[in-house]
């Protein structure tokens, strides 16, 4: 792919504890609350990686795997897996591990997609930085 260099610098990590503030009364994450953190860290990939105004058009698929319990901390991934002309997509993965042992697992996975704007807010076409 042409732009290999440029996903593997976009690659995105943010890391969360999961508080009671959280979580639902089954003591797990909400899954809207998942479902924001994941839009926060696809949207965050897609500026890192074309540097423009980037805003969500959808979200294709979100698989919910396991139920993340609070105490626990989470890491969310994202990564362009695809790049049109004025959109892109990113993945974003979210694995949960416990906090006083190494064992680590994917709970969460999802795609969004995002178009690239013009000040007047159209769509328009991503422009990929060179060397």
């Amino acid at each position: 792919m042409a732009y290999e260099k440029q996903i593997a610098e976009s690659v995105t990590r943010i890391f969360k504890a999961v508080f009671p503030n959280t979580v639902n009364h089954y003591d797990t994450l909400f899954g809207g609350t998942a479902m924001q953190l994941m839009d926060e860290a696809a949207f965050i990939t897609a500026t890192r990686f074309s540097r423009m105004r980037m805003v969500t058009v959808s979200s294709d698929k979100i698989d919910f795997k396991m139920a993340i319990p609070h105490g626990t901390i989470i890491e969310l991934v994202g990564t362009v897996v695809h790049v049109g002309t004025t959109s892109l997509k990113v993945e974003v993965d979210i694995f949960v591990e416990q906090m006083y042992n190494t064992h680590r697992e994917k709970a969460i996975s999802g795609s969004f997609t995002f178009v690239a704007i013009d000040d007047q807010k159209r769509p328009t076409r991503i422009v990929l930085t060179h060397e």
